[in-house]
């Protein structure tokens, strides 16, 4: 079956298009990518083996913008999806499917019109604009959140495989996410010292924009530090670690859960339908992780997260995913 993999934007979307890339490259199968020159999907694919071919529009969001701006972005989607038309028709694309995202619309607009099997992963608890503009028309829907025949996340083998239970905090990880977070960054800097003394090991992903405020910080304070704005190899710092700081993104979510690892998140408080925020309260609910606004963060936080039962929290995170998400849901695709 020749299938194309569509969306992105965010590591979040891109991460469950590399998850199925790769359980589709296990049955001898190698998807087509189309995404957007903006945001995170060159960065992730460009070089990436296992496609077919990649196209990337120079399409941007429409929510959020008024006007012009609005027009120009809806025709640019527009222009995107007869390119995407010609692109299914030469490399005779029978199914195509959707992580969601602004990248996705092209092609999935494309894949409706042209009457192909359409296929949508929902990730997070708030089901996003697109999608559920297109939910009616699409041959199956995946969610863990969603009334989902599959309900088990896409997340790669590798963060299952290097699952463990935590039972103190020797390491902890702050997570910006790959466009980095400044508020989050601003938390690690404001606790460091204190962790330091502690003689507790710092990593911090802190995205390319804050990442020189972030090396002067602790290059001047003398604070050994794993220090990176963005890696392809995030489940191995994932793996050292035995506490994380972090957006509430569902990727991040589901991959701390099937690592073990507990984290505090701090919910994005302007993502749409503050999504963040019920894809943190499904584990906080469980008893099974920390949560805290952004406008609350102060160093006394550290206090709640010394205070919490990590190896309760650990081991309770080993039920809430089971492996091979990936696998159920490619398996259904092609059935």
């Amino acid at each position: 079956m020749n299938i194309a993999i569509t969306g992105g934007g965010t590591g979040g979307h891109l991460t469950i298009a590399k998850a199925l890339k790769e359980e589709l490259n296990k049955r001898g199968i190698k998807p087509l990518f189309i995404g957007s020159t903006y945001g995170q999907d060159r960065a992730w694919f460009e070089e990436d083996a296992g496609w077919s071919a990649k196209y990337f529009f120079e399409t941007s969001g429409v929510v959020n913008k008024k006007g012009l701006a609005k027009l120009g972005a809806l025709f640019g989607i527009f222009k995107a999806m007869m390119k995407a038309r010609g692109i299914f028709k030469r490399y005779k694309i029978e199914a195509v499917f959707s992580v969601g995202g602004y990248s996705a619309a092209p092609a999935s607009f494309a894949a409706i019109m042209m009457h192909k099997k359409f296929y949508i992963h929902e990730q997070n608890a708030v089901m996003g604009r697109l999608n559920k503009l297109l939910a009616p028309k699409a041959t199956m829907l995946f969610s863990s959140y969603h009334d989902s025949v599959i309900k088990d996340y896409p997340v790669r083998d590798i963060y299952f495989n290097n699952a463990r239970v935590r039972t103190e905090i020797k390491t902890m990880i702050f997570l910006g996410g790959s466009q980095g977070a400044s508020a989050i960054n601003d938390f690690a800097l404001s606790v460091a010292k204190t962790l330091q003394e502690k003689k507790i090991h710092i990593i911090h992903q802190c995205g390319q924009r804050d990442l020189q405020k972030c090396q002067k910080f602790y290059h001047d304070n003398k604070i050994e530090v794993d220090l990176f704005d963005f890696t392809n190899a995030l489940e191995e710092k994932i793996k050292e670690a035995d506490f994380a700081i972090c957006r509430a993104g569902a990727s991040t979510v589901w991959e701390l859960s099937a690592s073990q690892l507990p984290a505090l998140f701090i919910p994005y408080p302007y993502a749409a339908g503050n999504h963040q925020y019920h894809n943190a309260k499904f584990l906080v609910d469980k008893n099974l992780a920390l949560m805290v606004k952004q406008a609350d963060i102060t160093p006394a936080v550290l206090e709640d997260i010394f205070d919490a039962n990590i190896q309760k929290m650990s081991e309770g995170l080993s039920i809430m995913i089971e492996k091979e998400g990936a696998k159920k849901i490619v398996d259904a695709i092609l059935d």
